[in-house]
């Protein structure tokens, strides 16, 4: 496997430039220089993403093979955010020259190729008739693409007119950005039809999550709802496509005067509208739990034999990813309504994720003791992980599905969305200095996230296998030595939670409260009977719901193994501590 060159190769303490090195950083000045990011973390990005698209994507069909629909959407979107911090990173020495230009697009179009080739590979026509949150990762993914096209051209085109020889035609601005109609036609098509979900006759409205299945409300569909929302109010540039495949709401516009440029335009209230009604809805819903984590959704007791029209029973059980992509959309109200109120709610949010890992954020270390790596007292759960690592329930028991092995990613992804510095709102402040001090505010509260991301990407990295994939238990690379198949299960290790049905990796129970009384309306995917839980001094050894390898000498080969989702697991990880990293003035010593 062809390795991405190195841009601080650190022996023996000491930074040694590599020729890579050498050429970032040529032209700066040596005050410049003392503040050079640490491109040895951004290099781990470059070679992550590498491994999951040599490995796993496939140019010819135009997609990841091994995904599936929802999967392959949120891959999508982890290569998008990615060319983000590559193009930043590239730029960020601000060498002088065309071999860093050619450098830097050589690299984005890569990966952009790609992006462009899934356009085709994605399997639109099934999405179209799949649950409502897999038609949201879908908007997510290509309104996450369309920004970086926008903020690439902005950055690196529009300033390079110096550039042009005598009497060469101005700059057209970059290349990648024909394809903005195709990416924003999918984006309002998929948006439309995910919007079918929202209704107002149950549990006082809300996303249902399968239209299928007996009415749930869950948070993911909602947060995807909110987030999908402001950014197509914020980043959806417009439609003229009056192909098919449009359906009510989302009526033919009408032609004004006759003229032949109609169609979907930008800033439509209507987006930002659903957002502000669907956040308000999830913030009044009792979705959350004692730890201020989300749990996952509600269900209406004794429907539809009763009247009863109140979302009343909480299923508890609590996943990653349900943490996560809420916060893209309260950066995106922030955003569009200048509240600061969405930031702060984001940053609780965090702050209670943090803390059910099992770290103070005050001593920025782990709660519990774990200086001797060699024990065998394994750390006890703290509700979404243990040892200040982020865990999903799934992972120490090796049974994770396909969802599960994407969670971690998510919740990576939308927190660098978060974290990243505030825009100026839409609306007007009284004074800029407010937005300045809200920035302020926010990125002094994301600096204080640097040590659990560090304290996480070690572990993360310590699972990698000799071809550098990642597994999706990080929290194991931490205990090297720790023979897995001697932990026995007890409420510390992994509480049996009351009310908490793990169907996104046990498949949905075929019962009324989830298929209706009449079992599934045809087949549904991975129904299953309802299954006893783990017994209080099991050994993982003998717990049910393993899957394929049982190999104990590798924890990360059970189960599923490592996949092109846990893979991305490790870029989004990877990412949000590069990015972290530069806000927080993380900088290597200074090259000789």
């Amino acid at each position: 496997m062809v390795k991405w060159p190195i841009f601080l190769a650190v022996s023996a303490g000491v930074c040694a430039a590599t020729p890579t090195q050498s050429f970032l950083s040529a032209g700066m000045r040596p005050e410049d220089r003392k503040r050079q990011p640490n491109y040895e973390l951004y290099d781990r990005v470059l070679d992550a993403l590498q491994v999951m698209q040599e490995s796993y994507f496939e140019t010819w069909v135009g997609t990841w093979p091994s995904a599936i629909d929802w999967t392959a959407a949120v891959l999508g979107t982890h290569v998008a955010g990615a060319l983000q911090s590559i193009a930043m990173g590239l730029d960020g020495p601000r060498a002088a020259g065309i071999s860093q230009l050619n450098t830097r697009e050589n690299t984005v179009s890569l990966y952009y190729s790609q992006l462009i080739g899934f356009y085709f590979g994605q399997d639109a026509f099934s999405l179209r008739n799949q649950a409502f949150d897999d038609m949201l990762w879908v908007v997510l993914g290509w309104l996450d693409t369309i920004r970086f096209a926008n903020v690439y051209n902005k950055n690196h085109f529009k300033s390079e007119s110096g550039l042009r020889r005598p009497g060469a035609p101005p700059p057209q601005g970059w290349h990648g950005r024909i394809w903005l109609p195709a990416f924003s036609h999918r984006a309002r098509i998929f948006w439309h039809l995910a919007s079918a979900g929202w209704d107002t006759k149950l549990c006082g409205g809300g996303m249902n999550w399968n239209p299928r299945l007996t009415p749930y409300k869950n948070a993911i569909t909602n947060q995807l709802y909110i987030a999908a929302s402001v950014n197509m109010y914020l980043f959806f540039p417009g439609d003229e496509n009056t192909s098919p495949f449009t359906l009510e709401p989302d009526p033919k516009p009408p032609n004004p005067q006759g003229t032949a440029n109609w169609g979907w335009g930008p800033r439509d209230p209507k987006y930002l509208e659903a957002a502000i009604d669907a956040y308000k809805w999830l913030a009044s819903s009792r979705m959350t739990n004692s730890q201020g984590l989300f749990a996952d959704g509600f269900h209406i007791s004794g429907y539809p034999s009763s009247n009863n029209t109140k979302c009343d029973e909480r299923d508890e059980m609590v996943y990653t990813y349900n943490q996560g992509v809420i916060l893209t959309g309260q950066r995106g109200l922030y955003q569009a309504t200048g509240k600061v109120q969405y930031i702060r709610e984001g940053h609780r949010l965090i702050r209670n994720v943090i803390a059910a890992t099992g770290w103070h954020l005050g001593k920025d270390a782990p709660v519990d003791d774990i200086s001797d790596r060699n024990t065998a007292e394994f750390p006890r759960w703290y509700g979404l992980g243990r040892a200040g690592i982020l865990e999903e329930a799934c992972d120490i028991l090796g049974s994770c599905s396909q969802d599960a092995q994407t969670f971690k990613g998510i919740w990576m992804h939308h927190f660098t969305t978060f974290c990243a510095s505030l825009d100026p709102p839409l609306v007007e402040f009284p004074s800029t200095s407010w937005w300045r001090q809200d920035n302020k505010d926010h990125l002094d509260s994301c600096r204080k996230y640097y040590n659990w991301l560090d304290h996480n990407a070690q572990a993360a990295l310590a699972t990698r296998d000799a071809d550098g994939k990642f597994g999706m238990w990080w929290t194991i690379g931490l205990f090297p030595n720790l023979p897995v198949s001697s932990i026995v299960m007890t409420p510390d290790i992994l509480p049996d939670t009351p009310n908490a049905t793990d169907y996104r990796n046990e498949g949905v129970p075929n019962d009324p409260r989830w298929v209706g009384p009449k079992g599934p309306p045809g087949k549904i995917p991975g129904t299953r009977p309802k299954q006893p839980s783990y017994r209080p001094g099991q050994k993982v050894t003998t717990m049910g719901g393993m899957r394929r390898r049982q190999d104990f000498s590798d924890p990360n080969d059970r189960g599923r193994g490592r996949t092109v989702e846990t893979q991305s697991g490790g870029v989004a990880l990877l990412r949000a501590l590069w990015e972290i990293s530069r806000l927080s003035g993380r900088f290597v010593t200074p090259v000789p």
